[in-house]
């Protein structure tokens, strides 16, 4: 809850996840959260936690992170984002929004669903601008193939093939409601919508359709490695580098 005469607000936060062990907290590196929670000290004196929508692991890109904090002191929205943005500096984190939140609105509790992007470069050069942010894959792939193997992932299923081994949610059971896959030049995107993810789900699916782009894997194998509700029956984790947290979606926003 929020302290006496505290204020609650709702921040959208960009940043490249290359330099950061991952969103949250650790003892071994730099995370996106101590780097805005030493900002908020830096510019209010005051120890809070600041919380996220989602635990991007590391490496993984934002470009619409929602998090939540509270203040003792109720400065203007547009205040707390100048600020912030100025203690934030030189990290590669940006706040693109800040305003007041109701005193019970939980970025990570309150969110009703997440999109995703992941972006493969998909020619034959290596990345000179976009490494790290892509993930390059030299060999051609079929965007339409990749489709027809993504529609078999649309709709409520059992997705123990596709999370991590060490995944600590309750039940494997998700539903993804969106999977589009779209040519944009050189790139390939992978646009993911659904209410919440497993560890490392939207990278375990796209390394799947890789193996679909290539022509190695039919869309009837991705059906058959969704029914073997095995790891190993799927493709590999494609790396952190091209994925982004794109959007949260919350009840009355």
């Amino acid at each position: 809850g929020c302290g006496v005469g505290g204020v609650r607000y709702r921040l959208i936060v960009e940043y490249d996840g290359g330099p950061f062990v991952g969103w949250q907290r650790q003892v071994n590196g730099m995370s996106v959260q101590q780097a805005l929670e030493e900002a908020v000290l830096a510019y209010a004196g005051e120890k809070i936690t600041v919380f996220s929508a989602g635990r991007t692991d590391a490496g993984v890109h934002a470009t619409g992170q929602v998090a939540h904090l509270d203040l003792a002191r109720g400065d203007k929205p547009d205040k707390v984002q100048a600020a912030l943005n100025a203690h934030l500096r030189p990290h590669p984190i940006a706040v693109t929004f800040a305003a007041v939140a109701e005193p019970d609105f939980h970025a990570r509790f309150s969110a009703i669903g997440r999109a995703y992007l992941y972006r493969i470069l998909n020619r034959r050069a290596a990345p000179a601008l976009e490494a790290g942010r892509v993930w390059w894959l030299p060999g051609k792939l079929d965007p339409a193939l990749m489709q027809a193997g993504a529609d078999r992932l649309i709709g409520d299923h059992d997705f123990t093939s596709f999370r991590a081994t060490y995944c600590q949610a309750k039940s494997p059971l998700k539903t993804i409601d969106r999977f589009e896959i779209r040519q944009a030049g050189e790139e390939i995107h992978c646009i993911v919508e659904a209410r919440s993810f497993l560890h490392h789900q939207v990278r375990n699916m796209v390394g799947t359709l890789r193996k679909v782009g290539e022509g190695k894997w039919t869309p009837d194998d991705v059906t058959a490695a969704l029914d073997a509700r095995a790891r190993a029956a799927a493709g590999e984790t494609a790396p952190a580098d091209g994925l982004y947290l794109t959007r949260v979606d919350y009840p009355s926003l």
